[in-house]
This record gives C-alpha cells, sequence and structure tokens, in this order.
C-alpha cells in the first residue's frame, strides 16, 4: 500500500485511543478532517485551540488486550507505517497549516522496546531532520524498558501509557499476556520520575487513560487511583474511554450486559469526567464525591448537584458576598462563570443569574442554591 492509503487505516484505528476528553464546546473535541482523518484540539499557551494529526504507527500487535478490537487475534487489515513516511505526511500536514501537532501511538509490533525505538525514531526524524519543534505526544509502549521510557520523554512534548483499570484483579481480565505491575505501573512511575519538578524533563506532561467498563471495576476504584496519579505521581490529566460492547472477547465483564448497558456506559464516563473536573477546578476533596452503596456514580444526576442537595446547610451561597470557593460549590456555575460573578459584582449587584446569560437547565439548576441577598 501506498503511505496516504495506511494512513487511513491507521488514523481510523486510531480513534480507540483517546487523546482529549469531552468536550463542552465544538472547538474543544476531536473531529474527522475532511480526508477522514481524525484531528484533535490542544489547548495552545497563548490562549485559543489547535488541532493535531493523530494515527498509529501500526496496527499489528501481539498483545491480548481483550476490550481491544486491534488484539493479535482479531481479523483485520494489518499495515506499518516506517519512521519516514509518517514524518513526511506529518510536516505536509504541517506546512499547509493543517495541524499544530503529533499524536503516535502503534499496536505492539513483535516486542515493545522494538516497537518503542519506531516510535522515537519517527519523532526524533520530525525533530531533527525537518527541525519542527513543536507538539508532539508519544505514547509509551506498556512493558517498555526504562531506556526506551527515558528516550521518548526526551524528545517528546508529552508522553502517555494507558493505566486501563484500577489495579491488577481487573486488569488480569482484559489481559492473559501482560503484567501489571512491570507493564504498566513500573513504566508510569517511571514518567513520573523523570518529568517531576526541577528534573530536566519537567517540561513534558505525562497523560493516562482508564479503560471505563471492560473489566468490573467500581467508580469508587477509579476514583482513588486518579487521585493517586495527581497526589503522588503529579500527572497531568487523566482521560476516560468508554468500553464499547462488541468491540472485545466475549469473555471480559464489558460484553456482560447486567453490569451496564451500552448506553449507560458512556454516561459513566462522563460522570468520571465530571468528578476529576471537581477534584482538579473546583475545589472538591475525595470524601465529597459521593458514591451509591455498590461503589458507583449515580448516572441519573452529576455529583456536584448529589453533593450539593447533600448539604443543605451550606446553601444558599450568597451570589454578591461569597468568596470563589463558595460559588464553585453551587450546581450550574463552573470557574469561567465564577469569574464573571466576581468581575460584574464589582461595579453593580446582581440580582438575577440571567443578567449573567445563564439560561435553561442550568439557570433552573443554579436558581435553587443562590440568594440574591
Amino acid at each position: 500500500m501506498e503511505p496516504i492509503e495506511k494512513l487511513k487505516i491507521l488514523s481510523e484505528d486510531s480513534q480507540y485511543d483517546l487523546a482529549c476528553a469531552c468536550g463542552t464546546r465544538n472547538d474543544d473535541r476531536r473531529h474527522r478532517g475532511g480526508d477522514g482523518k481524525w484531528l484533535y484540539p490542544v489547548a495552545l499557551p497563548s490562549g485559543g485551540y489547535s488541532v493535531m494529526l493523530k494515527t498509529l504507527l501500526s496496527n499489528a500487535c501481539s498483545n491480548d488486550c481483550k476490550y481491544c478490537p486491534l488484539r493479535h487475534d482479531s481479523n483485520i487489515r494489518r499495515c506499518t507505517l516506517q519512521p519516514e513516511e509518517i514524518a513526511k505526511v506529518f510536516m505536509e500536514y504541517l506546512e499547509s497549516g493543517r495541524v499544530f501537532g503529533l499524536f503516535l501511538s502503534s499496536g505492539v509490533i513483535d516486542n515493545p522496546d522494538f516497537t518503542m525505538q519506531s516510535l522515537n525514531d519517527t519523532a526524533r526524524v520530525i525533530r531533527r531532520k525537518y527541525g519542527f519543534r513543536g507538539y508532539i505526544h508519544l505514547k509509551i509502549i506498556p512493558g517498555a524498558s526504562d531506556a526506551a521510557v527515558e528516550e521518548a520523554v526526551s524528545i517528546a512534548s508529552a508522553v502517555s501509557l494507558n493505566i486501563e483499570t484500577p489495579g491488577e484483579k481487573h486488569f488480569k481480565l482484559l489481559s492473559e499476556k501482560k503484567n501489571y505491575l512491570n507493564d504498566i505501573i513500573r513504566p508510569i512511575k517511571l514518567m513520573s520520575k523523570l518529568t517531576e519538578k526541577g528534573r530536566k524533563f519537567s517540561r513534558v506532561k505525562c497523560t493516562t487513560q482508564f479503560i471505563v467498563g471492560a473489566s468490573d471495576e467500581k467508580d469508587r476504584e477509579i476514583v482513588d487511583y486518579m487521585k493517586g496519579l495527581y497526589d503522588r505521581l503529579n500527572f497531568d490529566r487523566v482521560y476516560f474511554s468508554a468500553y464499547q460492547q462488541g468491540l472485545g472477547h466475549p469473555s471480559i465483564p464489558g460484553e456482560k450486559k447486567e453490569l451496564f448497558r451500552s448506553d449507560e456506559v458512556f454516561v459513566r464516563e462522563h460522570r468520571l469526567y465530571q468528578v476529576d473536573f471537581l477534584l482538579r477546578k473546583y475545589g472538591f476533596q475525595k470524601s465529597d464525591i459521593v458514591f451509591d452503596s455498590s461503589g458507583n456514580l449515580s448516572l441519573d444526576k452529576d455529583p456536584k448537584e448529589i453533593w450539593a442537595d447533600s448539604h443543605p446547610e451550606y446553601f444558599p451561597v450568597k451570589i454578591n458576598s461569597a468568596d470563589r470557593e463558595s460559588l464553585l460549590r453551587v450546581p450550574g456555575l463552573g470557574p469561567e462563570r465564577v469569574s464573571n460573578i466576581l468581575k460584574v459584582r464589582r461595579d453593580s449587584k446582581i440580582r438575577d443569574l440571567l443578567t449573567l446569560k445563564i439560561r435553561g437547565k442550568t439557570l433552573a439548576k443554579s436558581r435553587r442554591f443562590v440568594s440574591f441577598e
């Protein structure tokens, strides 16, 4: 196949590995380009968004990840791009102004270090031959050696490795070949160590992703691990990818409909993102998150509203005098709206949320928890 034909296949297959969270606006969601390739938003340091080209180096894979449609025993059309081929196509996209950066991942070709070397070689060609100094995100291959991980960190802007599940017990239901502690946790800890504050590669961002609903994990377990990734390992972002029934092996829990209906797992993914934002952006603590008796988040109501309903003594919040932390506890009010409230009330008294251009369901939700004293 010609490189562009391979790229069409590999870019399509890369959709199973997310590069961005679920967005609230059109400019922060992934979308397809005119030629069918996935383009992903990246927040720019100067503000605003651009997009990055996302593709696999290869969809050939020796691993047995039972949730993955590209696993070794699946019947798909396999192909592999060479580092020079990816570099050339990427630079053509860059020079035409269609992309800002590159997100590069791969199936495991032969063994983790062989694959990692090919990923690193691609980034090196782009950096050294073409002189590109912008954004390159490299996927760390599970089981890669310490030397291969360090090389990737040295040439990338960001690196990631999917943690997949919260713990070894759940992980064993998804793979019989990979070892959770050696292939997942060891390189994740190394990524953290290499990029910690004050170290040579502290500029490099570290992210990871949970595959939600493929195994039998509970939301409480995911949140516990998520907090550890932020607090102990200083990861920049944690992402969540809802497992889609029908793509994996029939033996995994995600194919057993009594756990979660196929439509529910996407709501579950969204609830986990909401918790992630509450912990990172809203000043919530893990103890503030309410789980049901089974250890899962509610599918019917967002976690911030559940907390508010559970703490009537905290409300109503006085919209014209409350501090930022108190305002962020109000359902429907996020960081941007709270910043606007603080700005507006410096000049005039706020008498209704409508004057802040808050409308619809958000307006109805927020009005229950504020007063205009």
